[in-house]
């Protein structure tokens, strides 16, 4: 009964990484598209500026709820829970990545040919703030450059639920 128990609390705590993973996944595959859709001529680009106190934040807070199935370089857990870096959720639509964070993802993801099935844990605890914060840091890190995510887009995502 003990190693029940025990491989119960084993995959509660995979189910948390791999939410973290399909969060950034998704944040990515939601950048690329929108990014496509908002490519300019050259030189007329804007480009938005990251706030390094928000970047400093969103660390903390992926090293605390993210980095154990996303892992410190966000290269995911093979199978398990998908990379950060480069995918279409973390840097494509930020209304799907904010999503994901707060609703959680149970259904396999195929990134790279590669499919991820842990299930991804709601994050809906976190406060606007804290989810603008980390999946800017995501968004930004890992060899990721997209734009920052705001509260009043976390808020309005929330608020849809």
């Amino acid at each position: 009964m003990e190693n029940i128990l025990q491989e119960i609390a084993y995959m509660k705590q995979l189910n948390i990484v791999l939410f973290c993973l399909i969060a950034a996944h998704c944040s990515l595959k939601a950048q690329v598209k929108s990014a496509s859709k908002s490519i300019k001529p050259a030189g007329t680009q804007s480009k938005q500026t990251i706030d390094s106190r928000q970047m400093g934040n969103g660390k903390k807070v992926y090293d605390l709820y993210c980095q154990a199935c996303h892992q410190a370089d966000g290269n995911g857990v093979p199978r398990l829970n998908p990379p950060l870096s480069g995918t279409v959720y973390v840097n494509g639509s930020k209304t799907r990545l904010i999503d994901i964070v707060l609703k959680g993802l149970n259904t396999p993801l195929e990134i790279n040919g590669e499919e991820y099935e842990n299930p991804m844990a709601a994050h809906d605890f976190l406060t606007d703030q804290q989810i603008a914060d980390v999946l800017t840091f995501v968004r930004n890190s890992f060899g990721n450059k997209s734009g920052p995510v705001t509260i009043a887009e976390v808020k309005k995502q929330r608020a849809k639920k």
